[in-house]
């Protein structure tokens, strides 16, 4: 398989496309050109591109790297590695009491057909007697 070109369509508003004109015009490039070479520019830099105009350009001087970057505390990563493993933990449970419900639910579905259920109300009504019963 051959390397396929791709079309990416976006919008920008009028004064943003006046300025990617000019800025074409400038390097006598197609405004096209501007794009793609912003595309591979990001594409070869694995996204860490800052765009800035010329005028503030600084040559030379790294101190300030970008994407700027954080040292974190290696508490602070195992404590997040903790959580993580205990969020999982916490899925298989709810999964398994998700299992165990519908188990139930189940049991109680198919077993409903087979019982007869009798209403103590009903069984009062049945007797001729004023006589009542008391269970316990």
């Amino acid at each position: 398989m051959g390397n396929k070109n791709k079309t990416i369509s976006f919008r920008v508003n009028e004064d943003s496309f006046e300025t990617l004109r000019e800025i074409a015009e400038k390097r006598d490039i197609s405004l096209s050109a501007v794009f793609r070479d912003y595309v591979d520019m990001l594409v070869a830099h694995d996204g860490k591109v800052r765009v800035v105009p010329e005028n503030q350009v600084e040559e030379g001087e790294d101190d300030e790297s970008f994407p700027p970057k954080v040292e974190v505390p290696k508490s602070f990563v195992r404590e997040h590695e903790r959580l993580e493993l205990e969020a999982e933990h916490l899925r298989e449970q709810l999964q398994e009491h998700k299992e165990y419900v519908r188990h139930l639910q189940e049991q109680v579905d198919g077993d409903a057909g087979d019982e007869e259920v009798v209403n103590l109300e009903e069984l009062d009504d049945e007797l001729d007697t004023e006589e009542t019963y008391r269970l316990g």
